[in-house]
């Protein structure tokens, strides 16, 4: 097996990954927006059957968003286990190709699960679901497909050894470590009645998910490992410091928000962008309104910081494209997310603007991300010692300082600078 094939493999796969994180939370936010979290009020089954062999005819009303969530995080929860099995261990000895056994066996329970709801589909007459059950099947194969190659490979020592590094194993881990938690958490929320404090938490925790899956996508591109001097940032609080702030106040503000949507905290303050006294600040009068004006007043404070960043990027960082165009896309979103905060309280919390809301707020955490991870990778921090910001390629020492505002590009010979 080709060793760059296999890392282009694992790098597609770490998209398809991340993309299904961020519809699993599209998917989430519909079944909150419809109340719908105990439409099915049993877990891990559903009304007693295992959840792929529930009836296609009892999908009705809120059943069909909950279960499609069951459905949709099962296969999400195997494809991030199986990201990580991979990583981990290669294909050489009997008790890793055992287990690897195992894993191809889930594979083909999956398919054979999935191709029973697509033909249970297909006879209840919806096309769409049964098209969309044969997206799992699809993955599922690839999987097995992959699994079984590796293990015939006479390369397959190599697969890992060569494709793997500790920082994406371990981000690996730590992913299904998230989704692990989160599925118990998710399960905790039925069994207990959907209490705030743990439906919170699956909320948030399925944010954190996402954004881990997102650095894995980066890490596990193409020109990641591309030879690249690192260059000191062009200011004291840089880009590096920046994004970091804005992404711990962008997720602050979402948990925020999920505390504010499970307790029904929504309307609380019924008007936009005033309060009923006319005033910008309500009266406290409950819990409700405090938590609705702090998802507002902190909502004022990730915005400052989103345009702080940019002017950053804009004004010190304007030849990096892909910092540029990905902080262009913040901003645009957090624009969307101004409006669709608006537009669901003039229209009394509907589903779609709702729905829409949650998903554009992870948007902006997982953009932001991108770009924290992307600058802490190009760029060291000004404070950095001499040694610990140079290039020692070619026996020469590449060194970038900053004098006056102008950048200058300086070369020693190493024995010179290691006096």
């Amino acid at each position: 097996m080709n060793v760059y094939l296999t890392n282009r493999f694992l790098h597609f796969f770490a998209v398809i990954i991340a993309a299904l994180c961020f519809l699993l939370l599209f998917i989430g936010g519909l079944v909150t927006s419809h109340q719908a979290g105990l439409s099915v009020p049993d877990w891990p089954t559903s009304f007693g059957w295992s959840m792929f062999t529930f009836p296609i005819k009892d999908w009705i009303g809120g059943i069909f968003f909950e279960h499609t969530h069951r459905l949709l995080a099962t296969f999400v929860g195997f494809l991030i286990l199986v990201q990580a099995f991979i990583w981990q261990f290669d294909f050489r000895g009997f008790w890793k190709r055992l287990l690897w056994v195992a894993v191809a066996g889930g594979a083909v329970y999956l398919i054979v699960n999935f191709f029973y709801l697509a033909a249970d589909a297909f006879g209840s007459g919806l096309w769409a679901l049964a098209a969309t059950a044969a997206i799992p099947i699809f993955f599922c194969v690839l999987v097995l497909v992959f699994i079984i190659g590796a293990i015939l490979s006479r390369d397959r020592d190599r697969i890992v050894r060569d494709a793997g590094n500790l920082m994406v194993r371990r981000l690996a881990w730590l992913v299904l470590l998230g989704v692990v938690l989160q599925g118990v958490l998710g399960g905790m929320t039925v069994l207990y009645y959907l209490p705030p404090t743990i439906s919170s938490a699956h909320a948030g925790l399925a944010q954190a998910v996402f954004c881990l899956t997102m650095a894995i996508v980066m890490v596990t591109g193409k020109r990641w490992n591309q030879a690249r001097p690192k260059r000191m940032e062009r200011s004291r609080v840089g880009i590096r410091t920046l994004s970091l702030i804005t992404v711990v106040a962008v997720f602050l503000q979402l948990m925020i928000g999920a505390v504010m949507r499970h307790t029904a905290s929504g309307l609380s303050i019924p008007t936009f962008p005033f309060a009923p006294n006319g005033s910008l600040i309500p009266d406290f009068t409950s819990f409700g309104v405090t938590i609705n004006f702090a998802h507002r007043a902190w909502a004022v404070v990730v915005t400052f910081l989103i345009f702080a960043s940019a002017r950053e990027v804009f004004r010190n960082y304007s030849k990096e494209k892909p910092l540029v165009v990905a902080m262009m896309l913040a901003v645009f979103l957090l624009g969307v997310q101004i409006v669709l905060g608006a537009i669901v309280i003039w229209t009394g919390k509907a589903i779609t603007p709702a729905t829409l809301h949650v998903s554009c707020g992870a948007a902006i955490l997982g953009t932001m991300v991108y770009i924290m991870v992307l600058s802490r990778h190009w760029y060291a921090p000004r404070t950095m010692y001499l040694s610990d910001r140079t290039d020692q390629s070619d026996n020469k020492v590449v060194l970038v300082s900053a004098k006056r505002g102008r950048w200058q590009r300086v070369k020693k010979w190493t024995q010179h600078s290691a006096q």
